[in-house]
């Protein structure tokens, strides 16, 4: 019993550090990749564990970082930042999409397409919505709002035609088409509905 009451003393000064310089801060994320995402006033940056900030206050809006970026928006102007608040690229975009097996997916003249975690884009800017990848493939959209699937070379693997599609887990995805919704297997098959 003494043993068990130590062990659960241990993690309490670190709990009550973090809980002090969080109270600094509107709002609190989960720590990823070791920052995590803070607010204040209606801005957003990140500080690491110890609640130091790392990457100022200054945006309007951040998502949490995924594979050792995140994306930022100031203004209706998005861009990717590294653990450290340098740019990954001079890329500015209108939407901005975490990094998913290594690609990201963004907007650029109200198309979607995908950059790599070099900044350069690794699909055209093509569809009308994009989501991320998973398994190897992410759903995307054509001008026709049908949704289909390409893999990271950019090849439509699932040509669009469901009203939507979501991104595959364990070998499914789920997809809709009028009111039905069901899952696919990769190979365009229905496993279940």
């Amino acid at each position: 019993m003494k043993r068990l009451l130590l062990v659960l003393m241990f993690p309490l000064p670190f709990y009550a550090d973090a809980q002090k310089w969080a109270k600094n801060y509107d709002f609190v994320d989960q720590c990823s990749c070791g920052l995590a995402k803070v607010g204040k006033d209606s801005k957003v940056g990140y500080t690491d564990n110890d609640g130091k900030i790392i990457i100022p206050l200054m945006y309007d809006e951040g998502l949490t970082f995924s594979e050792g970026f995140t994306a930022v928006r100031s203004g209706s102007t998005w861009i990717f930042l590294d653990s450290t608040g340098r740019p990954l690229s001079d890329g500015k975009f209108e939407d901005a999409q975490s990094f998913h097996s290594g690609l990201a997916a963004v907007m650029r003249n109200g198309h979607y397409g995908y950059i790599d975690m070099r900044g350069k884009v690794a699909i055209d800017f093509q569809y009308s919505n994009a989501r991320d990848f998973s398994e190897g493939l992410a759903p995307i959209a054509n001008s026709h709002n049908q949704w289909g699937y390409v893999d990271a070379s950019g090849k439509t693997v699932i040509n669009p035609q469901y009203d939507f599609a979501d991104s595959f887990t364990n070998g499914e995805a789920s997809v809709m088409k009028g009111n039905k919704t069901f899952y696919i297997d990769k190979e365009n098959k229905v496993v279940h509905q």
